[in-house]
Parts: structure tokens; C-alpha cells; sequence
């Protein structure tokens, strides 16, 4: 049997992670749904199975752990890459979905491009295949730290 993979998480992802959490749960607790109310018995697990999917997130977290500023794509990097076939590129965190980075776009290793870019160094090409089945190439450009790319946007700033 396979371990469960680590998910790498930034301190401040794990901390809104957390605050939702108790929210949820404070929530759930004051509010007592009647079995006459469609609705809020739908909330009510809505609301269940995103404490399910937070309790999950935040047992398998490596929070802050920051990887080395070695240029891999790993869990925790802020990637660029280039699309094949023109000129676009793309910055995202590959992470955790479902915890906030702000206006950065976060891909899980668990997703398609994730999956096909991860161990990728700068200059790699790697190809993926979307759920329509359709090919796509893409090239790493760079991959930095989440907390160097966070230091370099306030900086800008």
C-alpha cells in the first residue's frame, strides 16, 4: 500500500486553511438543519464535505517546507512555462488547490500539466494530455521557491 503523498502548503495557506475550518465547524454547530429544509440540509453538506476536503488537505501538508532554489518543478515552485506553438506563457504555484495564493494560479501534481512538468528543469519540454484527449506541449522556463517569488512580487509592489 502506498503512502499518502505530501502536499507542500505555504504557512499562510495552512492558517486560512485552518481559520476555514473553524468557521465550517462553528457553523455546522449553531446551525441546526431540519429535515423539512431542502436547502439548508444541502448547505449542511456542502458544508460537511468541505471540512472533509480541509481535514484531508491539511493531514497530508508539508507546510513551508521550502524547496531548494535548484530550478526543479516540484511542489512548492512557482513555474513558468511556454505553451508549444507560440509565444504565451504561463506563471502558476504547483501546490494545493483549494488553499488561496492570491492572483496566482495554483496546478496540483495530481493535475494533467502537473503531472507532465513535475522534475522538469529549465529549457525542458514536456507534453500532457488534457481530458479531451487532445496533446500539449509545453516548455519549463523557470521554477523559483513559492516564498522567492512572494519576496520579488512585494518588492515590485
Amino acid at each position: 500500500m502506498n503512502a499518502p503523498q505530501r502536499i507542500w502548503m505555504s504557512p499562510q495557506a495552512h492558517e486560512r486553511l485552518q481559520q476555514e475550518l473553524s468557521t465550517l465547524r462553528e457553523l455546522i454547530a449553531t446551525e441546526a438543519a431540519s429535515d423539512s429544509d431542502e436547502n439548508q440540509v444541502a448547505v449542511q453538506r456542502a458544508r460537511q464535505a468541505r471540512i472533509q476536503q480541509i481535514h484531508d488537505l491539511l493531514l497530508h501538508a508539508e507546510v513551508g517546507e521550502t524547496p531548494p532554489n535548484d530550478g526543479v518543478a516540484e511542489p512548492g515552485m512557482v513555474l513558468t512555462v511556454r505553451w508549444d506553438g507560440s509565444d504565451d506563457t504561463e506563471t502558476f504555484l504547483l501546490g494545493v488547490r483549494g488553499a488561496e495564493y492570491g492572483d496566482l494560479e495554483v496546478y496540483s501534481v495530481q493535475s494533467p500539466l502537473g503531472s507532465a512538468i513535475l522534475g522538469a528543469r529549465p529549457g525542458e519540454h514536456r507534453e500532457y494530455e488534457t481530458p479531451t484527449g487532445a496533446r500539449i506541449g509545453v516548455t519549463l522556463l523557470e521554477a523559483v521557491p513559492y516564498g522567492l517569488h512572494a519576496q520579488a512580487v512585494k518588492a515590485t509592489a
